[in-house]
Order: C-alpha cells, then structure tokens, then sequence
C-alpha cells in the first residue's frame, strides 16, 4: 500500500504535443518508487472555460460543476510533478488557467517542475515557482529541463539524453520527502 499520491500533471493540450512523452517518461521512470504512486493527469482530459468561477479560489465557493469536479481531482494528491512547455518566457495558458481554478486544494503540498522547449523550458519554470509559492506549494530544487535541440530528434521525437534519469531520481526524492513532511502538517 502506497502512502504517498502523487499527479503527473501534463500542462499541454497542444494537438502533436511533445509533452505527452515527456509526461509518460516521468511516469515510467516513477514506477519503481516505494511506498508512493505517480499517475498521470492530462489536461486535456479536463476541458476547463477560462477562470469562470464568481468567487475568488481561495474562498472555497465553487459553483461551477468543472471546478467541482477538477478540485475533488486535484485534492487526492499530496504532490505533483507540473510537466509545462515553455510558450514565450512562461508556461502554457492551459496550465495557468487550471492551477488558478483552485486554492485550498494546493495548500500545503509538495510540486516538482519538468519542463521543455528550445533552452530546456527554465523560464516556465520560474513563473510556475513563483505562481506555487503563492499557493502554499512547498516546490523543491531538482527539476528536469528537457531540450528541443539535444532531447528531442527532429523537434518532435522525444530521446531524452541519459543524464536526466539521475536527475529524476533526485527529482522523486526530493518530492516525495517533502510530501510525506507535509502530509503531517495536512493531519
């Protein structure tokens, strides 16, 4: 029995999307983990308006079925992994648009960042840690930047180059020991 869940968050709903390998990549490399499940959610699986709810988040006062729906989702978890493209200096609309929709349910959580794009993704990044941190998101260090140029053949084709599984694996500890100490501030 796993004590930890943790969401793959795939933030493209682009059509020939490269992050749904990047996404699935993180996701095969987790699966050896112990004591902890990593499970995939893709956007595009929850087709959220933009923002449409009357209240703010953080009020808790969801009307909208989506956002009900979206929230019980979001709430299983104790931690995520943000798998996000970089779209000019930042992270996708999509992906914005679905961590806006709610509040509480990131509190006191643990994220992790996977990125890619033409300079690894880094800029996205950094806009998702500052947008966590407003969340209450504990975000640790490690993350993964996967390069256009030198993971990719031909742009589209996902060959990560072998290096980044080291990282991963600091990514998924690092995570998980955040997770788990916040999981007790959640009691």
């Amino acid at each position: 029995m796993s004590d930890l869940k943790i969401a793959v968050v795939l933030g493209s709903t682009r059509p020939g999307r490269n992050g749904k390998a990047v996404a699935d990549w993180v996701v095969d490399r987790s699966g050896a983990r112990a004591g902890v499940d990593y499970e995939l959610i893709d956007l595009a699986d929850y087709p959220l308006p933009h923002l449409d709810e009357a209240f703010p988040p953080a009020m808790g006062q969801y009307q909208g079925e989506h956002t009900k729906a979206w929230a019980a989702r979001i709430a299983e978890f104790d931690g995520y992994i943000f798998v996000t493209p970089e779209y000019n200096h930042s992270t996708s609309g999509v992906l914005k648009n679905a961590i806006d929709y709610l509040y509480d349910e990131w509190n006191n959580k643990a994220a992790a960042f996977v990125s890619y794009g033409s300079l690894g993704g880094a800029r996205a990044i950094e806009h998702l840690r500052g947008v966590a941190s407003e969340l209450q998101v504990a975000h640790v260090r490690q993350q993964l930047s996967f390069s256009l140029v030198t993971d990719f053949e031909n742009f589209s084709v996902f060959k990560p180059a072998e290096h980044h599984d080291a990282a991963a694996t600091t990514l998924f500890e690092q995570l998980e020991s955040w997770a788990r100490a916040l999981k007790t501030v959640r009691a």
